[in-house]
């Protein structure tokens, strides 16, 4: 299964990247942001619909799985994916053109990591973590708009 998985992985990356391309082309916008948004739909769908199934029940215990599943999927996947983007900018010796996007992702790494220190979630803490993700992307553009690369 995980080398039937790999090679869906392998098979449709490509296309999905082209996809996101033409999606920016289109709507005028950087390609940064278009895959900020749509990427980690894609890659956590089965995330997204496991917590929404667990989040229908309406139980503490559940509540708690759901939120917990999200914002572990959520930490995992920056944490690895800015390790991948260090590890390529390093070892192939790219140009550095990425501050604003780092700062951003380290920051809300930081802020998750805080608030799920908490031992309840609260409604404030709920919508926090919501806002996060628009709140992120805002900030890229903030940065890059004081002349971060």
């Amino acid at each position: 299964m995980l080398a039937i998985g790999t090679m869906l992985v392998v098979f449709f990356s490509d296309p999905m990247v082209d996809v996101m391309q033409e999606i920016a082309n289109r709507l005028g916008l950087s390609p940064f942001y278009v895959s900020f948004i749509l990427a980690p739909l894609a890659s956590n769908a089965s995330e997204v619909i496991a917590s929404l199934y667990y989040a229908s029940k309406k139980t503490r215990k559940t509540m708690t799985v759901s939120l917990t599943a999200l914002e572990g999927a959520a930490c995992m996947n920056n944490t690895f994916c800015l390790s991948i983007f260090m590890g390529l900018i390093y070892f192939r010796g790219l140009a550095w053109q990425y501050t604003a996007e780092t700062v951003a992702i380290v920051s809300v790494q930081l802020i998750i990591a805080i608030m799920v220190q908490a031992k309840v979630m609260t409604l404030m803490g709920g919508l926090i973590t919501m806002m996060i993700f628009p709140l992120s992307i805002i900030f890229v553009a903030v940065l890059e708009a004081a002349g971060l690369d």
